[in-house]
């Protein structure tokens, strides 16, 4: 206690100076757009200034957490041939609309949307209107995840 109180540390950040810490979350500045003009958020340089933003947290390392390089068309324009796409095996929480990434049983490794959730299929969209929509069983999916982050 006395060298959390000599340090003025919490015992969070007191823990995260061992060599053995994990890497933390790394947060950004976060702006919503509508707002980006006109609230002094930016200095006369256009660079963000300090105060007044909210924070978005990136994916923190973990053996949950890959990324996969998108192949073809279609998902474009919203993800073209190279970009990349972060995937968390943990976040399986997918709604209606959500992008997805996913495995079949038949070897394919596929990036969608979400069109219908139902019990036993799954409608996967492409964004690119020359592909129809996919239905998928359920029991064909060995694992589906949100996409948490593309790098363009």
């Amino acid at each position: 206690m006395r060298v959390l109180q000599s340090t003025g540390l919490s015992l969070g950040e007191f823990a995260d100076l061992a060599d053995d810490a994990g890497p933390g979350a790394l947060p950004i500045p976060l702006l919503g757009l509508a707002r980006a003009g006109d609230e002094g958020f930016f200095d006369d340089a256009g660079l963000p200034l300090a105060e007044g933003w909210e924070q978005t947290e990136l994916p923190t390392r973990k053996d949950s957490l890959f990324s996969l390089r998108i192949e073809g068309d279609s998902m474009a324009p919203l993800y073209r041939p190279g970009d990349r796409v972060i995937v968390d095996l943990d976040a399986t929480d997918v709604r209606r609309g959500d992008r997805v990434a996913l495995r079949t049983r038949a070897g394919e490794t596929l990036a969608k949307e979400a069109a219908a959730l139902g019990a036993r299929d799954i409608v996967l969209a492409s964004i690119n209107p020359d592909y129809p929509p996919r239905t998928v069983a359920r029991s064909q999916i060995v694992w589906m995840a949100r996409i948490l982050w593309v790098s363009q």
